[in-house]
């Protein structure tokens, strides 16, 4: 089953068995957003010119989340920065739209529930381990030592910017999930795009978090 970095994100940012997210909204959907924005460049779609991104192919890929960001930044008439396009494609829609279609595979149940008896709120747990095994295998792997390919890469990079990394992977190394992140191994291209999707999560989540805690003292 080929799946999208965001839907792996999603995968192991959900607990298995009450299928409730194991960190914020704010964290999660921009991990969502990053991982989407980082898929592109992985395919060559994207590219950073400076601190902007720059559509080099409009040629779809197949999916219809990473199509309609490609459409909506191929069309866009100005250069953004990464955290915009973070910023831009994070929604909670979004996010509901992936977790759908996993269930709709068979990988996650759907469950309505009610907070409270009144709020609604829906939960997914795990129904097939087999995915998120094998994405947990390959990640594992690379934090033992192994060579990341760019999708790992980028994955971990994800993972450490929204401090998934610490919920996921509670026992692995702190500082190799930072080497990953920094890019040290990649070469120059793809060290920019983790580098850049990295500081734009960051940086989304940082001021999200921050409008929050303002309106909350106001």
């Amino acid at each position: 089953m080929t799946m999208t970095i965001a839907e792996e994100v999603l995968l192991l940012a959900y607990r298995e068995d009450t299928g409730k997210p194991q960190i914020g909204s704010v964290e999660l959907d921009a991990a969502v957003a990053g991982a989407i924005l980082a898929e592109l460049a992985v395919n060559g779609r994207i590219d950073l010119d400076g601190k902007k991104v720059v559509a080099k192919d409009a040629t779809p890929l197949g999916d219809e989340e990473l199509d309609a960001a490609l459409a909506r930044i191929a069309g866009d008439a100005r250069e953004r920065k990464p955290e915009w396009w973070v910023g831009k494609l994070d929604s909670r829609k979004l996010r509901g739209r992936l977790l759908s279609r996993l269930a709709g595979r068979g990988v996650l149940s759907e469950e309505q529930t009610r907070i409270l008896g009144i709020f609604p709120s829906t939960r997914y747990p795990e129904l097939d381990p087999a995915p998120e095994r094998e994405i947990r295998q390959r990640v594992e792997s690379v934090l033992g030592g192994a060579d990341p390919d760019e999708r790992t890469a980028v994955l971990i990079a994800v993972l450490h910017a929204a401090k998934l990394d610490r919920k996921a992977f509670p026992d692995a190394p702190r500082k190799r999930f930072k080497e990953i992140a920094e890019g040290e191994w990649a070469g120059a291209a793809v060290k920019k795009t983790i580098a850049s999707i990295h500081a734009a999560v960051m940086t989304v989540t940082i001021a999200a978090a921050t409008a929050g805690a303002s309106g909350a003292a106001s």
